[in-house]
């Protein structure tokens, strides 16, 4: 061993167990423990044993203090159990840093598996299932939104982000419960694990809890001692564990197996450690990876007995530096028979099911023995139980040929298992495991739930195979201390540590007067006084463990005249504490009002500032701003004051709000708003808002809430030194925000500047609205002169004059103001249909399309006629000026438009022009947007020239996009209709939108008249010498063509469904639209992204 003296960083039975597997590899141990744990049995199996400072669990999260006994003791390797700071990464640094060996994975793989959003990452990344969840960190109204989101008779579970061993974790059945589910859980995982962060998961109704060991050396090799069963539990957490599952199906075995190894191999896993999954047992070939406890488990036992591997001396050996080969572990060793795990706990079980700490003396302990048992545990006879610990006080392993014999075994051991003095649950395991449905192993992880008052009736049926010195099951310390006659107890609520006393023998005390202070699990508890009186006796002192319903004080009844003691404060509501008091100041640097300089540089430009961006876009009142309280990655070059003035938010304003709320509903008007400030470094990408970014759209996934990108800002930002790494290339900003891209409206706003990183994330946007100040590039000045390309200023790179034409900006405006109002607009179609609107007389329609069929028209005007009033947005007016692309609306119904512009090129479709519409159609089939399409094309734009723009690709793309499409397309062709173009138009066939009407000045072909006529009949035209002769013919032979085209011909024919009256054009569209079923509610994307271009 390379190591030689170990520090066990833990207590109780796993403190025992780790210092038995050392002693016999020969490894001397120390122990530790807390100033009111000297009497746990731990203190006397290791070779030594050291007093840490302090009292209760804290003492042994001091990861300072006990790095320091580490040190004075000579240890060169600290163990840490399970629980307590098994899974701390800052542990595992520090140990580092302090040249001691820490027992387990390293700080990253701890940090990756502790952070269950990060496992959940993991497990996506390795294509391993996983039940639907939120982010991390969620609030109760996310937690609402969540479980509301899952739909009607869905239930979650809340977990504590850290840790694990069912602390902080709650089924949620109905949404009543959440608020306080959601509280306890909180407060549990606070106290449990210092971080009070939830998540959320999709519950599965009957699942089983299968758990892989897994085991890695430093060589990276991974390999797996097989699974365990442990459904069997309460309120999440385990009681009984089984190994190997008794029943799972071999393909599921395999299955889960496997994942568990691809999840250990994707990090590297070094160590033993645990891979937990839920099996649907409905359908045992679904499973759903939980998460990874990197770590000895408490169950480690049942493994050992079914593969006769000591666990605790292999993870000292793997540690070490010993192969998996040499171990003989490189393959899994044959399972031999079933072992069952039951966890005997020191609990007072309640009516209800639920469970309180036990405490008192410990006055018989004789753990069951013989062939097939072993007990793991740190009870005596004597022992006084600290209630402020686990209650887990041993653990009883069966072994048997089967799981049947191990029940049986395991039954008989219970009886035979001699505990008394203190409250325990080892009757409910004895009605546990002689329910039928568990030895039929008809079990799921809400199995105990449901059954168990049914558990606590049986709970006395059960026989007693030991004597017994008494039928009392607990002693306390003294709840019936003898009182004198007239004279009243003040008694403790709950077992804990008395941490103050405030009254002594003769003071008077009121009723209600705090008296002193009880401290249990980290948490302190007020006594009050019961009554009125004179303290005649007292019976406890301050540093005391004191059991529930001890008595504390005797006082003589009688009424204090003069206390100035008041049960009911009053408490003044607009009193400002001082913590906040300090959160409000910091918040209000943050704000415009206090950051006067700021602004003016702003108004010089003729700018706004971002928050006014912001309180222009979302509905007053309705912005929760996330972050608020970042500053800059660059604590090593400046002092937190610098910082706090200099960047406040790190320059990324971020949070929920709604917008159009007056108009929609509060689930419509949804949205998530991200602003760069041009005033903080100037709008650079920081370490700090990067994590803010991607904490911002890991939520608008989750919940797939419409976000609008403020963008202005000159892209990464190279002054940030607080980080770790190169490049910073390995961040998921960019990722995240693609992934957007189909699942909700992504809405870019740009004004001023916006270069580099913060360009590429505007260009995943749906639609960029860019004001005419706006210059917008892939990088800036600096980078371009530095890359060797010239010098140039940043107006004339990207300016709005190159970026509207060629397609960039889709809305181009005059200033910010302008900005968000289109961008509110935009919003509005994906937010649904309006109530209230207006539209032009339609008869003028009939008289829009000029009578001579060579006339030139304004289709913009058509346009305006048809939709309502001041509801058309037009996107990309001056890129592929032939091709419309517009949001309208319709009786207040939003709609998707296209339409052909005759204007340009006769309204024939060129390669840009197609790549606009095809662009177009997958974006309102995303977000299942109808489609009109307004039709007056010659068709394809082709030629010589055409076809250097490769044409055949570009308008190919309608075709592909149309077919794609699964939303409501009509078509109304208004003079033109010719070959592919107007095909192209009509969703690729005018059989293919839900119908196709003409107007009266519709004209359809194959090909365009002139050239059909030109190309069918060019003998009989040549044939003619005379030049007006052959025009005389061309032009009766293209009349007679043009009334074969006429719509009323083509509808006869039944090639178009209609040819109509001009003004009942939105009466059809509107009868159409709801001719058909509502679009489906998604679950995820329809379509995989929207192409950006």
């Amino acid at each position: 061993m390379p190591f030689t003296s170990l520090l066990i960083a833990n207590r109780g039975e796993i403190a025992i167990r780790i210092a038995r597997a050392a002693a016999e590899l020969g490894i001397r141990t120390v122990a530790v423990y807390a100033e009111d744990d000297a009497d746990s049995l731990h203190v006397r199996r290791a070779d030594h044993a050291v007093a840490l400072k302090g009292r209760g669990v804290s003492a042994y999260l001091d990861i300072p203090q006990l790095l320091q006994i580490a040190r004075a003791e000579g240890c060169d390797t600290v163990h840490p159990g399970y629980g307590f700071l098994a899974e701390n990464a800052q542990f595992a640094r520090a140990s580092s840093e302090a040249d001691v060996l820490m027992i387990g994975p390293g700080a990253e793989i701890l940090e990756c598996f502790g952070d269950k959003a990060q496992a959940r990452q993991l497990a996506e990344r390795c294509a391993v299932p996983l039940v639907r969840g939120s982010a991390a960190g969620i609030s109760l109204e996310q937690a609402r939104e969540f479980m509301h989101s899952l739909g009607a008779g869905a239930a979650i579970m809340l977990k504590a982000v850290a840790g694990g061993g069912g602390r902080g974790m709650r089924v949620v059945l109905d949404a009543a419960q959440l608020p306080a589910s959601f509280e306890q859980c909180q407060g549990e995982a606070r106290n449990a694990f210092g971080n009070g962060e939830l998540y959320a998961e999709q519950l599965i109704s009957n699942a089983r809890h299968i758990e892989v060991q897994i085991i890695g050396d430093q060589q990276g090799n991974v390999s797996h001692l097989w699974e365990r069963d442990c459904s069997l539990q309460r309120r999440q957490q385990k009681l009984i564990e089984i190994a190997p599952s008794p029943n799972l199906p071999e393909t599921a075995r395999t299955a889960i197996i496997e994942a568990a190894l691809t999840l250990a191999r994707a990090v590297d896993y070094q160590g033993v450690g645990t891979f937990e999954f839920l099996l649907d047992a409905d359908n045992p070939q679904c499973f759903y990876f939980m998460e990874a406890n990197p770590r000895i488990q408490v169950e480690h036992t049942v493994t050992e007995q079914i593969t006769g591997i000591d666990l605790l001396q292999t993870q000292l050996q793997l540690a070490a530096g010993a192969s998996l080969a040499q171990l003989g572990l490189s393959t899994p060793p044959p399972i031999n028979g079933c072992a069952v795990q039951l966890r005997i706990n020191l609990e007072r079980q309640q009516a209800d099911g639920s469970t309180q700490p036990a405490s008192g003396t410990i006055t018989a302990y004789e753990p069951a023995s013989g062939p097939g048992l072993r007990v793991d545990g740190y009870g005596y006879s004597g022992y006084r139980v600290n209630a402020s610990y686990d209650s887990l006080l041993a653990k009883l392993i069966v072994h048997a040929g089967d799981y049947a014999t191990a029940l049986n075994r395991a039954y008989r051991a219970l009886c035979e298992f001699r505990l008394e003095g203190v409250s325990h649950n080892i009757a409910l395991l004895q009605s546990l495991i002689r329910l039928p449905e568990v030895a039929a192993d008809q079990l799921d992880t809400r199995f105990v739930e449901r059954h168990m008052a049914r558990l606590l009736e049986a709970s006395h049926a059960h026989r007693n195979m030991s004597f017994s010195l008494a039928d009392s099951s607990e002693s306390h310390v003294q709840a019936t201390a003898e009182i004198p006659a007239g004279c009243v107890s003040i008694n403790a609520s709950s077992a804990g540590v008395l941490v103050t006393l405030a009254v002594h023998e003769g003071d008077a005390i009121a009723q209600g007067q705090e008296i002193g202070v009880l401290e249990a699990m980290k948490m302190q508890f007020v006594i009050k006084a019961e009554h009125s009186g004179v303290v005649v006796r007292q019976l406890a002192d301050q540093g005391d463990f004191i059991d529930s319903g001890q008595a504390l004080l005797v006082i003589e009844p009688a009424e204090i005249f003069g206390a100035a003691y008041h049960s009911e404060e009053s408490v003044d509501l607009e009193h400002i504490r001082a913590d906040l008091a300090e959160v409000l100041e910091r918040h209000a640097i943050t704000t415009d009002a206090r950051r006067p300089s700021a602004v003016a540089k702003r108004r010089k430009t003729g700018q706004r500032t971002a928050r006014e961006n912001l309180d222009d876009l979302l509905d007053a009142n309705s912005f929760i701003e996330y972050g608020a309280l970042a500053i800059a990655a660059q604590r090593r070059r400046r002092s937190l004051d610098e910082l706090i003035e200099q960047s406040p938010a790190d320059g990324l304003i971020a949070g929920l709000g709604t917008v159009n709320a007056q108009l929609f509903d509060e689930q419509a008007a949804r949205c998530m708003a991200i602003a760069y400030d041009y005033t903080v470094f100037a709008g650079t990408q920081g370490v700090m808002n990067h994590k803010k970014t991607d904490r911002m759209l890991q939520l608008a996934e989750q919940w797939r809430v419409p976000l609008v990108l403020f963008a202005e800002g000159g892209g990464g930002r190279p002054g940030d030194t607080d980080f770790v790494g190169v490049a910073g290339l390995d961040c998921h900003t960019f990722v995240g925000m693609a992934k957007l891209s189909g699942l909700v409206p992504l809405v870019g706003v740009v004004a001023g500047r916006c270069f580099a990183g913060n360009a590429a994330l505007l260009g995943c946007c749906d639609v960029i609205i860019a004001t005419r100040d706006a210059s917008i590039g892939m990088a800036g000045p600096a980078m371009i002169e530095g890359g060797g390309l010239g010098s140039f200023t940043p107006e004339q790179v990207g300016p709005s004059s190159v970026q509207a034409p060629n397609g960039v900006i889709d809305v181009l405006v005059a200033d910010e103001a302008a900005a968000v109002a289109a961008a509110k607009q935009y919003l509005s179609y994906f937010q649904g249909p309006v109530a209230d609107w207006q539209c032009a007389d339609q008869r003028q329609l009939r008289s829009l399309i000029p009578e001579n069929r060579l006339r030139v028209y304004d289709i913009h005007r058509v346009i305006s006629t048809l939709a309502d009033t001041n509801s058309v947005l037009e996107l990309r007016s001056q890129f592929a000026p032939g091709m419309i692309t517009a949001f309208v609306r319709i009786e207040g119904k939003p709609f998707g438009l296209l339409a052909n512009n005759p204007a340009h090129l006769g309204g024939a479709i060129d390669a840009a022009a197609g790549d606009k519409a095809a662009r177009f159609m997958q974006l309102c089939d995303a977000f299942d947007i109808p489609l009109v399409s307004l039709c007056d094309t010659p068709g394809f734009m082709v030629g010589p020239q055409a076809e250097k723009q490769a044409t055949v690709r570009h308008v190919s793309r309608m075709f592909v996009a149309a077919a794609s499409l699964s939303v409501p397309f009509f078509t109304v062709v208004l003079r033109k209709g010719y070959g592919l173009g107007a095909q192209a138009m009509a969703a690729g066939s005018f059989h293919s939108p839900l119908f196709t009407i003409g107007w009266p000045s519709g004209e359809f072909g194959a090909m365009g008249l002139e050239g059909a006529v030109r190309l069918g009949f060019s003998k009989e035209l040549a044939a003619l010498q005379d030049p007006a002769e052959r025009q005389q013919l061309f032009d009766k032979l293209v009349a007679k063509a043009y009334e074969n085209g006429k719509g009323i011909n083509m509808a006869s024919f039944l090639e178009i469904d209609a040819v109509i009256d001009p003004q009942e054009t939105r009466h059809w569209l509107i009868r159409g639209l709801n001719s058909t079923a509502p679009a489906p509610v998604r679950a995820g994307k329809k379509r995989g992204f929207i192409d950006t271009w």
